[in-house]
Parts: C-alpha cells; structure tokens; sequence
C-alpha cells in the first residue's frame, strides 16, 4: 500500500478559500469492516453548506481509497468529474454552486485504510486480535478523520449532526460516537450498529470493532438530569473492567462540580478498550491503559481522556495553535483530581513530577494557523509535550496568581460561552487563546497579557533572581525579550510567608540578621529551574 500524502498527515492549518467556504451540517456514514483482509467499503452522504460560490468541491480523503461513484445532489457524476492524486478529492460540481447554499455529495469508496505505527501518537487503523478474534479501532487526531472517510479535516469542519451505520462480522460489536439507535442482525450472522450523534470535531469520530462486553447504569447528576454511563471491554477482563467502571461516577462528579455539566447527556458517556494506549474520542473514549495501577488510587488514563469531553470535545481549538487548551486543562485536570481526592500533598506531588518534563523548546502558541503535528511534533518545531507539561503548570501558575473563584469562572466561560452552564443551555463551541486572556481579563479587572505573553509566547521560562546584600534580599524577575513580568511572588522568612507584589518586576525586603529564606516554598510558579536543567542535560547524556 502507497504511503500516505503530506496532504493526508496535514490536519488542519491554513485552508484555501474553496476548503474554508466549505461547513459539514451533516454526516452520513455507511461503513463495512473486513478484518479478515484489513479493508473496508464505505458510502459517505455528506451535506455542505457553502459561503461563497464554488465550481468544485474539495473533500480531504486518503488516495489510497478508490472512489467508484459520486453523486451531487442526486444526480451521478461521470467517472472523469473527480481527481483525488494527493489526498484532496476535487470534485467538479455539474453547475456552479451559488452563495449560501447547501450541497449534497454521496461519495462511494473502498480500500485499504492507512495502519498506524505507534498508534496513538501515530494515526489509523490499529488491526488486532484477542481472544482468537478481530480487534481493531482507529485513531485520527494526527492525520484527521481523511484516513478512513471524507471529510473536511481541520478543526471548523466539525459535523453539525453525524450517524454511522457499521457492519462487522459475526460475534463482534461496535461501539461509537453518539447513541445508539439499534443493532440490525442480517441474514448471515453479520450486525449492523446504526449510531447518531450531535456537534462533534471530525478527528473525534472513532471506529472500535471487538469481541466486546458492555458494562452499563444510569448516572444522577448534581445538575439534577440522568444520563448512561457505558464501558465495553474486552471479553474475559471482568474484573478490572469493573474495577475501572466504579471509577466512572466520582470522576464525573469531580468535572461536574468544578468545571460543569457533562456536555453529552443526551448522548451518553461512553469508552471502549482498545488495543492502543487512549484517545478522547466524544462520548466513546478509547481506553488501552490495561488497568495499570499507580499511587494515585486513579486511572491517569481514563482520567485524562475524560477530561478532553469538556476540553476539546465541548470546548475545541478554533485552531491547532490553541492546542494546549485541549492538552493542557486535560493534563492539569489529574492533579487537581488528586488534590479533591486526598489534598495538597497529593497534588504538589503531581506538580512536582510533572515540572520535569517540561522542554521549552518552542513556544506553546505560535500566533499562526498550524496543523495538529505542526504543534505536536518536535522534529517539525512545535512545542511537542509542553501543550501538556507545561500548559498545566501555566495554568497551575495562573490559579495561584488569581485565585479559585476567578479561575474556574474563566475556566467555566471558556468550556461553555457562558458562566452559569446548566443541561441544555449550552452547545459546543471554538475557543481561542486570545480569548482565554481577554476571559481572564473580565474576570479579573486585570490585564495579564504579560503573563501570557511570557509564558504561551516565548519559550524559555523567566527567571527569578535573587541579590542578597547585607539584610536586604532583592528579587527580579528575568523574562525573555526583555517583557516587563510582574508577577506577585510568595517568600518565607523565618517561618512566616509573605507575598511581595513585584511591582516593575522587582521588590526589595529587609532580611532579619539569621533568618532562613526560601523563595515560592509551596512551588507555585512557572520559573526556570537550574537544577531540572541540569538532570534532563543528565538524562540526554546517558
């Protein structure tokens, strides 16, 4: 099989106008599984809304799928009408398409889809066996949706309303995105699942096909709606997959009460065991933790993908470049858990740990449209697992400079648009990060562009300096490019803590004669440290 195109691996980034005019208000996706030869046949109906007017269509789509008929608008097209050489189905409309209007394109295709390497940090089809069975599932954050239908593969192309009808052989089940509308069994033993869900990001739509138990209940909300909580696991794991179920209603009710509703109960909250580590698929997160245990008491794993159905699948990047809203509110959410669960000391360890994998290589937002492994990917000059890392502790750094109650207002405004989010009066929507700082700024009264321009736009780390002469300890504050930084800063001094405002990015205090001294001794600021330097120096050594 070809190798996939640059064009298929770009998700996202700058789109040309005829892509850009293009809105997905509806998906649907008739699909058949061959895991006996890895392939699959599919028949996309997709329905387009149009912004300007247009004499081609232009749908993202892996070329190593054939494509044996289209229709526009019911009408076949002649089998000249396409050309798909690098990932970009063109297809020549058979009138030009006016402003405003809405076109429906019915795409038939089969193929062998593209096997993801290192699945999830690789994107694909991940063909596997248990129990003498086929077991599969896809992942497409990477690559995008384009690698097992077409679609409009950059975040604004999400799908107003998505249904799936998919075929597997006998003894397998499938579950998916949204809610189940039944379970067809045909003549030879095969099923067919039928699915429908609402607004969902194309990169979010997932296949799982295995020999699949279903753990189910129904979840009471503190919001005072009831919604079902399901897990299919492998068959034959009974025991840690109810283990990893008993986890699910805390954890819930952990998001609930700091961030809000669950976004999709009309839906369900729903993961799959997959044969891969995790993915935060909407209403259907893939789960391959294989139950590890850790001295949390809590799955990481389930944790951190649970996190992305409010940061990331309700609230999503408008843009690739805003990536650390997804990654890292999700990453910050496993600490803060471990503080709601056993308190500080839980949760410094966390911190703690987490501080040491920060890189500064690049900065986490680079103010220009990206693709999803233009941000991911080091070797491409992205900041790589600082939109994790790193976007936690600037987000650990900016609940200890404002405080909890404006925090989680910013935090609740820019999940749901809204401060007061209650089961249906919101939707899922786009985020920015220049909309994140102005939310900081209402909430606060306060302009922190400063703080962001430091920490999200530059990528070394300011450095916190401190003179001592005499009784006098003097600390500055050292940011790149020379940006005013006066960030407020905590400091010990025999035992009492005060809080020095650093006003100019600099204060002075007098150090009574034999007193000890430290600087920030509760680890609340993002600053550089020499001696995490010097052990990942250690640890690049060998």
């Amino acid at each position: 099989m070809p190798a996939i195109t640059e064009r298929t691996k770009a998700s996202g980034g700058a789109l040309s106008p005829e892509r850009a005019a293009l809105r997905m208000k509806v998906a649907e996706l008739d699909l058949e599984i061959f895991p006996e030869t890895r392939r699959i046949k599919g028949v996309a109906t997709l329905t387009l809304a149009n912004s300007t007017a247009l004499d081609r269509l232009l749908i993202d789509l892996d070329r190593n799928f054939t494509v044996s008929a289209i229709s526009i608008d019911g009408k076949p097209l002649a089998k000249g009408a396409w050309t798909n050489p690098e990932g970009a189905l063109a297809i020549t409309l058979p009138a030009r398409a006016a402003e405003g209007g809405t076109i429906v394109a019915r795409i038939t295709y089969e193929g062998e889809p593209h096997v993801a390497v290192r699945a999830p940090w690789d994107d694909g089809f991940v063909w596997s066996e248990v129990n003498g069975q086929p077991w599969l599932a896809t992942t497409g954050q990477g690559y995008g949706c384009d690698l097992f239908w077409p679609c409009l593969d950059f975040p604004q192309g999400e799908i107003g309303k998505m249904t799936m009808r998919i075929t597997v052989p006998k003894g397998l089940s499938a579950p998916a995105n949204g809610k189940l509308l039944g379970v067809d069994r045909l003549s030879d033993g095969r099923t067919r699942w039928n699915w429908e869900s609402g607004s969902i990001n194309p990169y979010l739509v997932a296949l799982s096909v295995g020999p699949y138990t279903e753990i189910k209940s129904a979840y009471k909300s503190r919001f005072g709606n009831t919604f079902p909580m399901h897990y299919w696991h492998v068959t034959g794991r009974d025991q840690q997959a109810a283990g990893l179920f008993a986890e699910f209603a805390p954890t819930i009710d952990f998001f609930e009460a700091l961030i809000g509703p669950y976004p999709f109960p009309n839906e369900k909250l729903g993961v799959v065991e997959t044969p891969y580590l995790g993915m935060e698929h909407q209403t259907i997160n893939a789960y391959g933790n294989n139950y590890r245990k850790d001295e949390t008491g809590f799955d990481w794993l389930f944790h951190h993908e649970l996190a992305h159905e409010w940061f990331g699948n309700q609230m999503t990047a408008a843009d690739w470049d805003d990536f650390w809203l997804h990654e890292g509110y999700g990453q910050y959410m496993q600490p803060l858990y471990g503080l709601w669960r056993e308190g500080e000391a839980r949760y410094a360890t966390m911190m703690d740990a987490q501080r040491q994998n920060i890189l500064n290589r690049a900065p986490i937002v680079s103010g220009r449209a990206r693709t999803s492994n233009d941000v991911y990917e080091l070797d491409l000059g992205g900041p790589g697992q600082d939109i994790y890392y790193k976007g936690a502790w600037v987000l650990h750094t900016l609940r200890n400079t404002i405080g909890d109650d404006a925090f989680f207002q910013v935090t609740r405004r820019i999940v749901y648009g809204r401060p007061d989010p209650k089961p249906g009066n919101f939707e899922p929507r786009f985020a920015t990060t220049d909309e994140f700082v102005t939310l900081v700024r209402e909430v606060t009264g306060r302009d922190y562009s400063w703080f962001f321009d430091v920490y999200l736009r530059q990528a070394a780390l300011p450095e916190l300096v401190e003179t001592r002469e005499g009784n006098r300890l003097t600390l500055t504050w050292k940011a790149p490019d020379g940006i005013p930084f006066p960030l407020p800063v905590e400091v010990q001094v025999g035992g009492k803590v005060r809080l020095l405002p650093m006003t100019g990015g600099t204060a002075t205090l007098d150090i009574p004669a034999g007193a000890h001294i430290v600087v920030d001794p509760m680890a609340r600021l993002l600053k550089r440290s020499a001696a995490i330097e010097a052990m990942q120096a250690q640890r690049v050594g060998g």
